[in-house]
């Protein structure tokens, strides 16, 4: 499994405890940055990894600014992005499950270390399950097409 994450200043800290989470499961990654604590725009980091998980150079993708909700809003306008923006371990395995979503957004301002380990091993960990939930997808995926892109 190949993982592509990144966040704003606003999720520095946690997208730290997140690649320390990676690391401990040896799970292959690629930091987008930032290399900095000053401010930054979320766009511009959720950009490469939307588009490196929508390519297929990365299986999944971690976004994580102060919210989560500018992360997941950016990354969903990539084609082929099915974003989650999730905080909690139920949400994380049914996200996976039902939606099959290749990339999770968490917020640093609303999620402690702890937990947000849990929801991302969580998320990592889960498989689609396929069935009935893959003709949803399917027309989750047809948007795209209806965006004319």
């Amino acid at each position: 499994m190949k993982v592509a994450i990144s966040s704003d200043h606003g999720g520095n800290n946690l997208r730290k405890e997140i690649m320390s989470l990676l690391d401990e499961l040896a799970i292959d990654y690629t930091d987008f940055g930032p290399k900095t604590d000053d401010s930054v725009d979320y766009p511009d980091y959720a950009k490469p990894v939307a588009d490196g998980v929508a390519k297929g150079d990365f299986d999944h993708g971690i976004l994580i600014c102060g919210t989560g909700i500018g992360m997941s809003i950016a990354a969903n306008k990539v084609r082929g992005i099915r974003c989650a923006l999730v905080h909690d371990v139920f949400s994380a395995e049914a996200t996976r499950q039902h939606n099959d979503t290749n990339i999770l957004a968490m917020g640093e301002r609303v999620v402690g270390p702890g937990l947000a380990r849990m929801v991302a091993k969580t998320w990592l960990e889960t498989e689609f399950e396929g069935g009935r939930h893959e003709r949803r997808v399917n027309k989750i995926c047809s948007l795209d097409l209806a965006r004319g892109e």
